[in-house]
């Protein structure tokens, strides 16, 4: 099993920065996948980005690319979302998430830990 505790998050203007964090425990840690969802009321979880193990294979969702940066320190086991550029339209609930992930996969149902996620306002 693999416990993901979130941190970070808050209220920022738009066009402002926040970094969300997440520390993962467990026996398997080592090997796993780490990457962030983010919902809303009513809205389907949507991928936000991924890392793998190494740190060498990292992808985004589309609507993030470009504006967020995700890296990961595996000695302090932990997973990190830098988000620039903030617009109203991600304010959602962030939720890490974890799991061995075929590389490349935006799909919830591949990513088996998860968080209990963090709130990010966006204001306008």
């Amino acid at each position: 099993q693999v416990q993901l505790k979130e941190s970070g998050g808050g209220l920022v203007q738009a066009g402002g920065s926040l970094s969300v964090s997440c520390v993962a425990s467990g026996r398997t840690v080592n090997s796993i996948t780490m990457g962030w969802f983010r919902q809303t009321p009513g809205k389907e979880r949507e991928f936000v980005a991924a890392v793998s193990w190494s740190g060498g294979q990292i992808y985004y969702g589309d609507s993030t690319e470009g504006r967020f940066t995700i890296y990961r320190d595996n000695a302090q086991n932990t997973v990190n979302l830098q988000m620039n550029s903030l617009k109203p339209e991600d304010t959602a609930d962030y939720y890490c998430a974890a799991g061995w992930v075929p590389y490349g996969s935006r799909a919830e149902g591949d990513f088996r830990f998860w968080g209990q996620g963090t709130q990010v306002t966006v204001s306008s």
